[in-house]
């Protein structure tokens, strides 16, 4: 499946321009609330691959293979910045263990903008056929963009993301800080993606701080033009 023509879009480049990678059949809610990237990567691969496998034995397998790559360790955002163990799995894990099982290369990009980076992963989805992940809530939840709507092909110059299509591993529960989650392959316009897809962690050290994050797939070893690799 991988590397397949897009499943759903416009004929001319010219035109308004829509993709959707996503099936039924291929969400997965994760088995606890600390397994967010072990359910994102189980649905891109549901994505990527001709039959799901939704069975929390392979989520498990898939987080712990994130987790691997991870690091184990993290400086809490409060005023001591204390040093604190990972329970969940990073960004990094994530991107590492797509690539690891032959569904990459995916890699963790920033954007100084939410419009920067959903153009990006827009154009990446379009080159590639594969989803994009995105690092929301200030990286600390982990969603899916299964698809998106442009006023043109995102191939063209001059073309904008008008919407995009998400999921949410946490579904159907709700945060107590950022509300309910959305149904799989939910529509969003970019106004309402900002209320969930917010910079990583202002005012930390690393090169991320502040900037919008992505898993996203490339269709060869080169990155974007533009585009700069920071690894959590």
């Amino acid at each position: 499946m991988v590397g397949q023509p897009v499943r759903e879009a416009a004929r001319s480049a010219a035109e308004p321009f829509r993709l959707d990678l996503y099936r039924e059949g291929d969400f997965v809610g994760q088995s606890n609330l600390v397994q967010c990237v072990g359910a994102s990567m189980q649905m891109m691969l549901n994505m990527m691959r001709a039959r799901d496998d939704r069975s929390a034995a392979y989520q498990l397998e898939l987080q712990n293979l994130a987790r691997k790559w991870s690091p184990r360790s993290f400086r809490s955002g409060d005023a001591n910045g204390q040093v604190r163990p990972r329970r969940g799995a990073s960004s990094r894990g994530w991107a590492f263990g797509l690539t690891k099982l032959g569904y990459g290369p995916y890699r963790v990009t920033s954007a100084s903008t939410l419009e920067d980076a959903v153009a990006w992963a827009a154009l990446a989805m379009r080159r590639t056929g594969r989803p994009v992940g995105l690092l929301v809530w200030q990286g600390a939840h982990a969603w899916v963009m299964s698809g998106f709507e442009a006023t043109a092909d995102p191939l063209v110059a001059g073309a904008e993301i008008t919407h995009v299509r998400v999921l949410d591993p946490l579904y159907p529960r709700t945060s107590s800080t950022w509300g309910t989650s959305p149904a799989p392959d939910t529509r969003l316009s970019l106004k309402q993606l900002a209320a969930d897809f917010v910079p990583w962690r202002p005012g930390r050290s690393n090169g991320m701080s502040g900037r919008y994050v992505i898993v996203m797939p490339f269709p060869d070893a080169r990155p974007l033009p533009g585009s700069g690799h920071a690894l959590d």
